[in-house]
């Protein structure tokens, strides 16, 4: 199915309806996948975030991640506790400042995270092959101007190659 062109009236409510019903529907089905793997292990979307920023970011700190998800210090405290309890991430001091909590992906959960990742690479690599890199360019566009100013700043950071652990 080929997917119709944006019409040059594309502010108009029904364009913006048809862009809302295909972030829906591309996003459900993109996560499809990682929901059954994740539902193997008993956990959920909350810990499949904190597993790849943790896996983009190793060293990070709790505040950090905090920041990059704008969950609830509580959420993500229990989100933490489940991944650590599981011996899926470790939470280390700082070494300048011992009061900072880094957070690294232990051999199990980047495992993990790699398996997530895989299943969810297949399906955005073929709707990219499918869509070309002019297309590919103009979403990010689109998906970057929703974010503020400050949330694109965060992702280019996170576009910058990971930290070694």
């Amino acid at each position: 199915m080929t997917v119709p062109s944006a019409s040059p009236l594309f502010l108009r409510e029904t364009e913006i309806r048809r862009g809302i019903e295909l972030l829906f529907f591309g996003y459900a089905n993109l996560y499809r996948p990682s929901d059954s793997l994740l539902a193997e292990q008993g956990l959920g979307r909350a810990h499949h975030r904190s597993l790849y920023f943790i896996a983009r970011q190793p060293g990070m700190t709790i505040g950090a991640l905090l920041r990059l998800l704008g969950i609830t210090k509580q959420s993500l405290g229990r989100v933490l506790n489940e991944l650590g309890q599981r011996d899926l991430i470790e939470v280390t001091a700082g070494e300048e400042d011992r009061r900072q909590r880094l957070l690294r992906l232990t051999e199990k959960g980047a495992k993990l995270e790699a398996d997530l990742f895989a299943v969810i690479r297949e399906s955005l690599s073929q709707a990219y092959g499918q869509a070309g890199q002019e297309a590919v360019t103009g979403f990010w566009r689109v998906l970057e101007l929703m974010s503020p100013p400050a949330e694109r700043a965060r992702v280019a950071e996170l576009g910058r190659e990971p930290r070694k652990n």
